[in-house]
């Protein structure tokens, strides 16, 4: 229950919410696997019917799709590299935190960077509905709008999870969002040697 209260919160009032995860009594574990694995289905289970029964269309072209095969691989790809992309991102939250100056003992300097990850990462996996019509032009307008609020909450959410002035956390924000940014980069790349190895999609016209 607290999981949607939370992830509904971050979206109604922000702040408010920041403030309330922040006094929870929880660990690292209770954070991270009782959301990250249950919203990494969403985008994963809905571009799976999507690409295989929706299909996308470019221009003037027929409708293209995926071989149930083919996007199930895609899609455990894809459904695992959240789940590391998103324990990275807390743990390097976690590992920077007392260079800028997380007075917190260590075990809550732990929950809070991963608490920050996994919310702030919320926006973009709900976002992953809108695979179910995977129009390229819908998609990428949809996933900028998930990932400019994605990038709000980190800036917002940080000065108020680590309980650090502004200032401070407005630069430790930009750090994280440059290792979140690497680890987009990371996955790309990953994905094209998985193609390149062979696993990529196969499709049906």
């Amino acid at each position: 229950m607290a999981m949607f209260q939370h992830t509904l919160g971050i979206f109604t009032n922000p702040d408010r919410e920041w403030q309330r995860i922040r006094n929870e009594e929880q660990s690292f574990f209770k954070v991270y696997w009782t959301h990250v694995p249950l919203l990494a289905l969403i985008p994963v289970i809905c571009a799976y019917f999507g690409v295989t029964q929706q299909g996308w269309s470019i221009g003037s072209g027929g409708v293209v799709k995926l071989t149930a095969d083919s996007a199930l691989i895609l899609c455990a790809f894809a459904y695992l590299a959240q789940l590391a992309a998103i324990y990275i991102l807390g743990e390097y939250i976690n590992w920077m935190s007392q260079s800028f100056g997380v007075a917190d003992e260590a075990k809550k300097r732990h929950y809070e960077g991963t608490a920050l990850a996994v919310y702030s990462a919320a926006p973009m996996m709900l976002a992953g509905v809108v695979l179910l019509w995977p129009e390229l032009w819908l998609v990428a307008g949809v996933f900028i709008v998930a990932a400019c609020y994605s990038v709000y909450l980190i800036y917002e959410g940080i000065p108020i999870l680590m309980n650090i002035p502004k200032e401070r956390g407005f630069i430790y924000a930009s750090s994280v969002i440059t290792v979140g940014l690497v680890l987009a980069v990371v996955v790309m790349v990953a994905t094209v040697i998985v193609w390149s190895s062979g696993m990529g999609p196969i499709y049906v016209s």
